[in-house]
């Protein structure tokens, strides 16, 4: 079982919630936090999720959680309502990069993800989770490539490869449909060409019979 799919069997879907998004992710500066205030359990994993509950009325949070190292289990650790995002900056226009940073009412992280696609993916969804769910005014995507900004535009990548195959299967039907006309047209001239060779052949017998 991937990470992703522990994240939302352990974490999500007791609490009746459903996980939308997830990233694996790094500070790009690490806070200075007491030992103590982390309970001594030393190195751990961190994943950014979205997540939205079943209910009629969908809430949705984008909470923080962690793996420690030597642990298999996944931890919630702290989260934010959709509402309290203020802004998502794609740190780059110009190209693929992993950096991303959330602000939010009262808080800002920098953060890293573990590749430029996880953050690309991510970023997709969480913009498009936004322009669904959001109530109050929506968060601000800023330095963020318009390909990440396209809605639903895994959706519609999956839809249109699958449009693709459909026409290209369809040509190919086409084609093949042309070619057998012409065969089967090719066919009749041939049993044509056969039947006025047999009424020939038939005349010139009854001729030479005579």
């Amino acid at each position: 079982m991937s990470a992703k799919s522990a994240i939302n069997k352990e974490v999500f879907i007791p609490h009746d919630e459903k996980m939308l998004a997830a990233v694996p992710v790094k500070r790009r500066a690490k806070k200075k936090i007491p030992f103590l205030a982390t309970g001594g359990q030393g190195d751990y994993m961190t994943f950014i999720c979205v997540s939205v509950t079943n209910k009629k009325q969908s809430h949705v949070s984008i909470p923080k959680v962690k793996q420690f190292q030597g642990s298999s289990a996944f931890m919630k650790r702290s989260q934010w309502t959709l509402d309290q995002l203020r802004q998502v900056n794609g740190i780059d226009l110009n190209k693929d990069c992993p950096e991303f940073d959330l602000m939010f009412e009262n808080a800002f992280d920098q953060w890293v993800a573990s590749s430029a696609g996880e953050k690309c993916t991510f970023i997709q969804i969480l913009h498009h989770t936004c322009q669904r769910y959001s109530s109050a005014r929506k968060p601000d995507f800023v330095n963020c490539q318009s390909k990440l900004l396209g809605g639903n535009s895994i959706l519609h990548s999956a839809a249109d490869s699958v449009t693709s195959a459909v026409q290209k299967a369809s040509q190919a039907l086409n084609e093949r449909g042309e070619r057998l006309g012409r065969a089967e047209e090719r066919t009749a001239d041939m049993m044509n060409s056969a039947e006025q060779f047999s009424v020939t052949a038939q005349k010139l017998a009854m001729k030479h019979k005579c």
